[in-house]
């Protein structure tokens, strides 16, 4: 039998792999559980200020943009034409949930803080729980040894004195030290 040119056999081997990737698309009843088992990884995307209840509360009309921005922070969006309008926009991307966007608008009039727009923003600890989600809930182990416990421990464990080694004069720190500055001439 005679050999294939190099050619033809890159060409036989290009139609194998063409005839196999195309079969993979006629297992209905196993492919679809193949490719969600198998998903490329999505970065978690934070962006913006995150701004809570807490920090929305403490606002109120008459503070100075000075003091608006040690409560919420630097606003994320400031316009050149809407000079008296701070945005706050905050957006959370995570994979296998719904993205999440918060915005909130602070308008001033002459510099100092006239009205808040935007949405109900959640507490802290409110937000804090939607970002803790993969952590599964178990058992909590006991954080406090009962007296039973310790003194369980303390009877395994003989109370020997604590000896320091003597340290021998060739590894032992320097008393005195030589002068930083040579001496004047």
């Amino acid at each position: 039998m005679p050999a294939m040119p190099l050619r033809q056999s890159r060409l036989v081997l290009a139609a194998a792999a063409l005839a196999l990737l195309a079969g993979c698309g006629s297992l209905s009843g196993t492919a679809p559980r193949v490719l969600d088992a198998i998903t490329p990884y999505k970065v978690e995307v934070v962006q913006g200020n995150f701004v809570s209840r807490e920090q929305v509360e403490a606002l109120q009309k008459g503070m100075t943009t000075d003091q608006v921005r040690q409560v919420l922070g630097t606003p994320l969006v400031t316009s050149l034409f809407h000079g008296e309008r701070w945005d706050y926009v905050f957006t959370l991307k995570r994979q296998g949930l719904a993205p999440q966007q918060r915005r909130l608008t602070v308008w001033f009039a002459n510099g100092m803080m006239d009205r808040v727009e935007g949405d109900t923003m959640p507490s802290e600890s409110e937000f804090v729980t939607t970002l803790d989600n993969k952590r599964k809930t178990g058992k909590i182990p006991p954080l406090e040894a009962t007296e039973e416990q310790l003194r369980a421990f303390s009877s395994k464990q003989p109370a020997a004195p604590v000896a320091t080694p003597a340290v021998p004069a060739a590894t032992a720190p320097a008393t005195n030290y030589p002068p930083l500055e040579p001496a004047a001439r």
